[in-house]
């Protein structure tokens, strides 16, 4: 008997289908069985089922003899399951890798309950988006069991069939069945929670829910909406004949009317025409099936509530209507509160710019007010050794408040406090551009200290490709850029790069990067510190693993199969997984990363402030064309490219250099690779040492471990500083000022 029986109603689905039915039988759970159920679909379907029947002893395929709807191909796949659990997934879906075995360890975990609900991504054809609105109300619940009546809030939980994993022997011996027609997943799921002694959660998106661009049912308007209505009926007769429920009849009752009033106003279901008739039935509803002593709930629909008891349609129009116009009009009040209130804001910094400069005042931001991290945070510190007189200030936008430390003065940004800064101070230190909105006055000193050496064309080398000038504004990029005096690099190559990019009037300082100091002079202790903070046991081989983005790709696409490489590295290997800061919220990380860190092979460390700490926390770096590699190649430890898409990536976003003729260790293409040479102890072998030091000869050659000192003395204080040591110049290389002299270049 398996564990699970994934029940797949098919019916004009067969561009989906396969990647449907792919997507269940590749996972890396295979105690199943698929039952694919042939609804008369007269698009081929009955014959892609058919064969995968026949290549995979785990696929069933039934064919009805005449179309029975959604819910009743549903009920006839559960007539030949022989699970112990029921799983339905709608054949136009698909399950994320990983998904059932993550299922089966959760419903162990809480001792098999009667149903599991577990989490989704909604999939566009233009990409997925974000996890769905109740993924807190699953992440709340942990581990624990819970019945409805104790914990009604996870009747808010969405209302589809595919988003739980049912107890056959609970599911059957309830004789719970779809009924025909749409909204069918209504009855069966608040009848099996309700009835339900133990039910459990699973924070994990295991499905992801395509939204096709036409052809759903749900998206057609039309009477077939009036489904809902019987529906809902069924609910209730059932709990007639289950007395010992009656305690969840206001519970299901305001549900249902919620369910009503969302599905009125909606234009892709419920036509105009016909929403007086809808309305009358909602109104019917309310008064035969309402509680007695049922108070509506406070939410947005709590006029609506009332009328449904006591108005016409007419009145309830209206009311609407009202309530859209008050909407409006409070919309407008705050746009003209806003106008009013930018225009105080001009007026009060154009006051602050006639007032002098304070000589000894320095602004910092870094990563867009994220707190002190990178360049700028290093440049901090050290002035506090070397220019002590200079008084920092901070810009920090409110989220990241909490990662100021004490003692530390800042502003948040567009506020008088943070006008008045910008408006005096001498000193300013970014590693991304300021707001556009900044006047730059005479006498105020920029320093860009960037986020890292550049391998990937930037600036207006980026033009003729298409892909990554998507969103992206190289004049306004050039204009913000006309503003900076300095800009700070760790070698030649960085020089060059940074000046064919932004053309503009600025000093290259050859001071090497800040930030890189404590890579260069090492903190052993601060790394074994990182370590135990994230988790990880003694002895460990720590990967630090951190792709860059593709322009050509919208949403992030894993380029390495995460649980395939834990699996084959084994409990000696902890891998660290940094995604790019614009994919924090990507979906994968609620998916693999998730549960390879609840079995401690793998920590995601993509919310980490400090790049800084996750590189010394770690013995090797897995990366792609990463600019984290310049930086990392300061600590000297292994670093290995995983480049499965150079060429692609070279099309579309460019490179300064040919990264595989010249990389930094090893090079692999595939998971497969990866494994074996992280297993094999390849990695860090001589040739990897080899490659290492000739890259850091090359790119890190101003990296001594004294930038944020030296940059200090110079733009601070105007003094040398020792120097890095330089090799010998290209012969036609230039720079217009040395690196002592503060006098803008005027290229």
């Amino acid at each position: 008997m398996p564990r699970f029986s994934i029940i797949v109603p098919v019916f004009k689905v067969r561009g989906f289908l396969r990647e449907c039915l792919d997507s269940v039988l590749t996972q890396s759970f295979t105690d199943i069985e698929v039952i694919a159920v042939d609804d008369c679909s007269p698009d081929h379907c009955g014959a892609i089922i058919d064969e995968y029947a026949a290549a995979d002893p785990r696929a069933h395929a039934v064919h009805l003899p005449e179309n029975a709807g959604l819910g009743g191909a549903r009920n006839a796949g559960v007539t030949h399951a022989t699970g112990d659990y029921l799983l339905f997934l709608d054949s136009d879906d698909s399950y994320t890798p990983g998904a059932l075995a993550a299922i089966d360890e959760r419903l162990r975990l809480t001792s098999d309950p009667d149903v599991l609900v577990f989490d989704h991504v909604r999939t566009h054809w233009w990409g997925s988006g974000g996890r769905s609105m109740t993924a807190d109300l699953l992440a709340s619940a942990g581990t624990d069991t819970f019945d409805i009546l104790g914990s009604p809030q996870y009747l808010h939980l969405f209302l589809v069939a595919w988003n739980k994993a049912y107890r056959r022997d609970f599911f059957t011996g309830h004789g719970f069945t779809y009924r025909k027609g749409l909204y069918e997943d209504a009855p069966v799921t608040y009848q099996a929670l309700v009835s339900a002694r133990r039910i459990g959660c699973l924070d994990r998106v295991c499905v992801e829910y395509r939204q096709r661009r036409q052809g759903a049912i749900t998206r057609t308007p039309g009477r077939k909406h009036f489904d809902i209505f019987p529906q809902y009926a069924g609910i209730f007769a059932f709990l007639d004949e289950h007395p010992e429920l009656d305690a969840a009849r206001p519970l299901l009752f305001e549900r249902m009317i919620n369910h009503f009033l969302t599905t009125l106003p909606n234009t892709e279901r419920v036509p105009a025409e016909d929403r007086g008739d809808f309305y009358r039935t909602v109104v019917e509803f309310h008064r035969r099936y309402k509680p007695a002593g049922f108070t509506p709930p406070y939410d947005r629909y709590r006029l609506q509530w009332r009328l449904t008891a006591t108005s016409p349609y007419a009145v309830f129009r209206a009311v609407s209507a009202l309530q859209s116009v008050g909407t409006a009009a409070l919309r407008k009040k705050q746009r003209l509160r806003k106008t009013v209130t930018r225009k105080a804001k001009r007026t009060f910094t154009r006051v602050q710019r006639t007032r002098p400069l304070d000589p000894n005042l320095a602004v910092y931001s870094a990563f867009s007010h994220r707190g002190p991290l990178g360049d700028p945070a290093a440049v901090h510190q050290a002035a506090g050794v070397v220019a002590p007189h200079v008084r920092p200030v901070w810009v920090v936008h409110p989220d990241f408040v909490d990662r100021m430390p004490e003692g530390v003065d800042f502003v948040l940004p567009d506020t008088p406090a943070y006008h008045r800064v910008m408006s005096r101070a001498t000193y300013f230190f970014n590693n991304v551009n300021w707001a556009p909105g900044l006047v730059k006055r005479e006498g105020q000193i920029h320093v860009q200290t960037h986020r890292g050496t550049p391998l990937k064309h930037m600036g207006i080398d980026l033009l003729g490709r298409p892909a990554a000038l998507h969103h992206l504004n190289v004049r306004a990029q050039l204009w913000r850029s006309d503003r900076w005096d300095y800009s700070l690099v760790s070698g030649r190559h960085a020089e060059r790069a940074w000046e064919s990019a932004y053309p503009c009037h600025f000093t290259s300082l050859p001071t090497g990067a800040p930030r890189n100091d404590v890579l260069v002079t090492g903190d052993p202790l601060r790394g074994v510190a990182v370590r135990r903070r994230l988790g990880i046991p003694d002895g460990r081989t720590v990967v630090l693993y951190a792709p860059t983005p593709r322009d050509h790709r919208k949403w992030y696409d894993p380029r390495l199969d995460f649980e395939r490489l834990a699996r084959a590295t084994g409990p000696a290997v902890t891998l660290l997984v940094r995604l790019h800061p614009q994919y924090a919220r990507a979906a994968v990380r609620g998916l693999q990363l998730r549960d390879l860190e609840r079995r401690g092979l793998l920590v995601d460390v993509t919310d980490e402030p400090s790049v800084e700490d996750v590189m010394l926390a770690s013995d090797a770096l897995v990366t792609d064309y990463s600019a984290l590699m310049f930086d990392y190649a300061c600590l000297d430890r292994p670093i290995v490219v995983h480049a499965d898409d150079w060429e692609v990536f070279q099309v579309t976003r460019g490179t300064y250099f040919d990264l595989l003729a010249t990389p930094p260790g090893h090079v692999t293409t595939s998971t497969a690779q990866l494994a074996d040479l992280l297993v094999s102890g390849t990695w860090r072998d001589e040739r990897s040492a080899a490659l290492r030091a000739a890259f850091r000869a090359r790119f890190c050659e101003y990296d001594d471990g004294n930038a944020a000192a030296r940059v200090v003395s110079l733009v601070m204080l105007g003094q040398e500083y020792p120097p890095p040591p330089i090799p010998q110049q290209d012969p036609g290389r230039r720079r217009d000022a040395a690196p002592s002299g503060l006098t803008k270049s005027t290229r």
